[in-house]
């Protein structure tokens, strides 16, 4: 378990550590699955009768995690009255069948939100703030009928990966405020969109300017073309916020969008909507 953490557990066998584990189960699977697939991880752990008396309860905790929800679960059994195998018995029966309804649901909601585009806004969130949950307001009231989310990714090309404390403190912003937000492990916008076809991806004016700069497709702009066509045809689209570009404001009419892209990309309304506050200048005039 150390290995698979990393690190040594406060508690083997708690709450916490259950979560760690599905957390590190979701985002391998999210690694070896294919594109667009739904996945799950689930963490297990747990102390169960042995060959000598223990001092604390028999238990065991449960926690499963899909893109965006975790549900966790603990059983304290009574010492003395089942044998170790009888114990085993009655954890994996909770741990299978577990697994089996949550699969349904997935399965479930899958057909119920077929017909529901989803709206993400990806971000790091570090902090979570009012112009976020605004945009994401916005953005979805645009795309009719739109179920809005957040989006974390784990991994950044430029900055080191998050840590599991990170991604927990982040993550519970969005608790806090009611919301939904999907971890993934994806940082390009062409993955993304692999992941989550047909959906509508909410961002600033600046993230558009680096979405079409060939600089960041090996400097080659029929890559960069062939990219983000390929992005097109899983029915993704843009919705482009206002934000300040290299100290001036720009939307999206004031960006040099190739042709081929122009239906993929959808302009906010400058009276709907503007956002000068950044998570960036939070942190600063917080000295965090």
């Amino acid at each position: 378990m150390t290995q698979l953490l990393g690190k040594i557990p406060a508690q083997f066998v708690s709450n916490q550590t259950a979560e760690e584990m599905a957390l590190l189960a979701y985002n391998r699977a999210l690694k070896l699955s294919r594109p667009g697939l739904p996945v799950l991880g689930v963490g297990f752990t747990g102390s169960l009768a042995t060959t000598y008396t223990k001092h604390g309860d028999h238990r065991f905790y449960l926690s499963t995690r899909t893109c965006d929800r975790l549900w966790t679960l603990s059983v304290t059994l009574l010492k003395g009255l089942r044998t170790r195998e009888e114990e085993d018995k009655v954890s994996s029966h909770f741990l299978l069948k577990s697994v089996i309804v949550l699969v349904l649901l997935i399965s479930m909601r899958n057909k119920d939100t077929a017909s529901e585009r989803m709206v993400i806004l990806p971000g790091s969130f570090n902090p979570l703030h009012d112009g976020h949950l605004r945009l994401s307001e916005i953005a979805s009231s645009i795309c009719e009928n739109g179920f809005p989310c957040f989006e974390i990714s784990v991994i950044n090309p430029d900055k080191p990966p998050l840590s599991l404390a990170e991604i927990k403190s982040r993550v519970e912003q969005f608790r806090k405020a009611g919301k939904t937000v999907i971890i993934s492990n994806q940082p390009y916008f062409y993955k993304k969109a692999e992941i989550f076809p047909g959906s509508a991806f909410v961002i600033g004016a600046d993230t558009a300017v680096r979405l079409i700069n060939p600089k960041y497709y090996g400097g080659s702009y029929s890559q960069m073309l062939e990219i983000l066509l390929g992005c097109k045809r899983t029915g993704c689209t843009f919705l482009v916020g206002g934000r300040l570009v290299d100290g001036v404001f720009k939307v999206l009419e004031d960006l040099d969008i190739p042709q081929e892209l122009n239906d993929m990309f959808i302009s906010i309304p400058l009276e709907k909507f503007r956002m000068d506050i950044s998570s960036t200048e939070i942190r600063k005039s917080k000295n965090m």
